[in-house]
């Protein structure tokens, strides 16, 4: 073997580690993020409408709950513009490390707020402040490990990698639903007195686990050389935000649409579960076990689909996912109002660990393609966050549209299916970017107009 030639096997070996390393990070902080973001969920549809607003109509402090749930998404474009900047200006690992420690720190804190009967009004004020610091990390914790996990992938392998970032996600969504198992299954008084607090107070343990591995990472080789170039062109100071939107208007403008495909997710695992719980006949723990079925799939299926769209293209993969997701949800919410469990946990599956898979375990690359390195992290985060939005109040319309009626279960269904189109009309107008050089992703940036002063 040539010196040359052992040089190159070197370096490929060195690349494929470096990944693998980005994406174990990636799937760690994914699991945390997602974790505590979702025993909120979990927690908003069985405990939070009786522990943190005064007695009542349950359906009113319901939607109470859900709107708080909803206020985290609202501030998610909010953190995706503050960690989107200093990903894009700073580098992606110090960035990430601190949307860890926000999103931990006040999912613990959580855990130890007083309730309504305690202070009154301050309670569900003082839940709300911790759901803004949730949402503001979660703004920017997606978007930076798929950017830095694409950067680090090797060629043919941009989809697959950044997909464990995803997997995360649904291993954090995971835990959530084992977390609320024991605690579903409690005596109500010890449930809303003590109970609830355990998996909110327990995200301290993950949280420990995902910063020692994202303090070991190397920021991204690709943003790096990037960085380099800028410096020696600047002219002033730059905001990210800015630059994207004068130069990437309609890959932004496509990536808001196809992020609109996690209100899927969102719907089902929020919604659902308060529909069959507080609306149906079902038992909490029938849920929690549906959604740890489909999502421990879905764990599985992802690394392998987002492969499948490294071999054949994004297009062929997502689209087919979002439609067989916007018909299979009638049978999901049918099945929950006529109480078929077996039926709950087929669809759940099939959709969860199946379609929504198909598009869930492309996003983190696809989406991170339709940007410049030099906009990458900025771009991806305010996008997806900005389509993300919707998914946060849909829980909160559904349970509106559904007016505590099981037999209106096919309005539910058409929420989900309104949010399909829209990330079908994203989809059809997305670059294919499967084939395309990692240098030449997204739109050209002359240095005029990357280091534009602003």
């Amino acid at each position: 073997m040539s010196a040359q030639s052992t040089t190159v096997s070197v370096q490929e070996t060195t690349k494929v580690k470096r990944a693998r390393r980005a994406a174990l990070a990636g799937f760690l902080g994914g699991t945390l993020e997602y974790y505590d973001f979702f025993i909120y969920t979990t927690a908003a549809a069985l405990v939070f409408n009786h522990v943190f607003f005064a007695k009542g109509d349950p359906t009113v402090g319901l939607i109470q709950s859900f709107a708080i749930f909803g206020v985290g998404y609202i501030f998610r474009p909010l953190g995706a513009i503050i960690f989107g900047h200093l990903g894009d200006r700073i580098g992606r690992r110090n960035t990430l490390v601190a949307t860890l420690v926000l999103m931990g720190g006040s999912t613990f804190l959580i855990g130890c707020l007083p309730t309504y009967d305690q202070i009154g009004w301050w309670a569900p004020l003082l839940l709300t402040l911790m759901r803004i610091l949730q949402g503001l990390s979660a703004g920017g914790e997606t978007a930076g490990a798929s950017s830095l996990t694409l950067e680090e992938s090797p060629v043919g392998r941009r989809a697959f990698y950044p997909s464990f970032t995803a997997s995360g996600i649904n291993a954090g969504m995971v835990l959530a639903s084992l977390a609320f198992i024991p605690i579903a299954a409690m005596d109500p008084v010890a449930r809303d007195t003590w109970g609830w607090r355990i998996p909110f107070l327990a995200s301290f343990i993950v949280l420990i686990v995902a910063y020692l591995v994202r303090r070991k990472l190397d920021e991204s080789a690709e943003f790096q050389k990037a960085n380099v170039r800028e410096v020696s062109h600047s002219k002033g100071h730059k905001v990210p935000l800015v630059v994207m939107l004068k130069t990437h208007p309609i890959p932004f403008l496509v990536v808001c649409l196809m992020s609109v495909q996690i209100l899927i997710n969102t719907f089902m695992q929020s919604f659902g579960l308060a529909f069959a719980t507080q609306i149906g006949e079902v038992s909490a723990a029938t849920m929690l076990w549906a959604s740890v079925a489909g999502n421990a799939v879905a764990i599985l299926t992802q690394p392998f689909l987002a492969l499948l769209s490294d071999k054949i293209g994004r297009k062929k993969v997502f689209i087919p996912g979002l439609i067989l997701s916007g018909g299979m949800v009638f049978f999901f919410f049918q099945a929950i109002a006529a109480h078929n469990v077996p039926m709950i946990f087929l669809t759940t599956i099939l959709i969860t660990g199946g379609s929504y898979a198909a598009t869930n375990g492309l996003y983190t690359g696809w989406f991170a393609e339709q940007f410049n390195v030099r906009v990458r992290y900025t771009g991806l985060a305010v996008a997806l966050q900005v389509g993300i939005l919707i998914a946060g109040f849909s829980p909160a319309i559904g349970t509106a549209l559904v007016g505590g009626n099981v037999n209106n279960w096919h309005i539910a269904s058409l929420v989900v299916v309104v949010g399909v189109v829209i990330a079908l009309i994203g989809a059809f107008l997305a670059r294919e970017t499967y084939r395309t050089p990692l240098k030449d992703l997204g739109n050209n940036m002359t240095n005029d107009t990357a280091n534009e002063s602003v």
